[in-house]
C-alpha cells in the first residue's frame, strides 16, 4: 500500500509529534514538521528523525489571513494528503480549514464536546467530575467542534492536580492519535458531511459527555 504523505504543525514541546514518529507506522510518510515558534522543542524530535523542518513565525505577518495563506503555500509544497495539528496553538481561518477539509486532524485534551478551548485540566478539576480524557477530531471552522473520530477516557483521582491529570491524559493522547492516523492511512477513515465514517460505519459519541 502506498504511504500516506502528511505534514505536522506544532508550536511547543511536540510530545504528540514524538508519539507519531515513535509509532513508526509503515503506511505513513511524515514529509515535514512546521512550527510557528522558533523555540518549539518538538522541532528537535523531527530533526533527530531526519524529517525536514520549517519555522514560520506568525509574528512576521500583519494578519491571521496573511499568515494562513503563507502557511498553506508551504504545506502544499510537500503535497500532503493529511495535515496533523499536534499542539499547534493558532486559531485557523475558515479559508485555511476549508482548503484541508476532510484531511485535517487535531487532538484535544478533553472528552469533546465537553471542555472545548483552553485550560481543560483546570476546568475539569473545578467541575468535580470523575472522568476526563482526550479526543481526536476532524477540524472544522468552529473551535474544537469538529466531528470526533476516537476518544480515550481516564479517571480523575481524588488527589489529582493539573499536572498529574495532564500527564495521565497525555499518555492516552499518545496512543489514540497514531491510531487515528493509521486508520486514515489505511483508507478506512473519512469525513462525510458532519459525520465520521470508519469502515463505512458512522461513528457517534455521547453528546452529553
Amino acid at each position: 500500500m502506498e504511504k500516506l504523505p502528511l505534514v505536522v504543525l506544532i508550536s511547543g514541546r511536540g510530545s504528540n509529534l514524538k508519539a507519531i514518529i515513535d509509532a513508526a507506522d509503515p503506511l505513513v510518510d511524515i514529509r515535514a514538521v512546521i512550527s510557528n515558534r522558533q523555540q518549539a522543542k518538538g522541532l528537535l524530535y523531527a530533526k533527530q528523525a531526519g524529517i525536514p523542518t520549517e519555522i514560520m513565525a506568525h509574528t512576521r505577518f500583519k494578519t491571521r489571513i496573511d499568515f494562513d495563506t503563507a502557511l498553506q503555500t508551504r504545506i502544499d509544497f510537500y503535497q500532503p494528503k493529511l495535515l496533523i495539528l499536534a499542539g499547534f496553538m493558532r486559531i485557523l481561518s475558515p479559508g485555511f480549514v476549508a482548503h484541508y477539509q476532510g484531511r485535517l486532524l487535531n487532538i484535544h485534551p478533553s472528552l469533546l464536546p465537553a471542555f472545548r478551548g483552553l485550560q481543560t485540566h483546570q476546568r475539569v478539576l473545578e467541575s468535580g467530575i470523575k472522568e476526563h480524557g482526550a479526543s481526536v477530531h476532524f477540524v472544522t471552522e468552529d473551535l474544537d467542534a469538529g466531528p470526533v473520530i476516537t476518544q480515550a477516557r481516564v479517571p480523575v483521582l481524588p488527589d489529582d492536580d493539573e499536572e498529574s491529570l495532564a500527564a495521565r491524559v497525555l499518555q492516552v493522547e499518545h496512543r489514540i492519535y497514531p491510531q487515528a492516523i493509521h486508520w486514515f492511512a489505511q483508507g478506512r477513515l473519512q469525513l462525510q458531511g458532519q459525520s465520521v465514517l470508519l469502515d463505512e460505519q458512522t461513528i457517534t459519541f455521547n453528546k452529553g459527555d
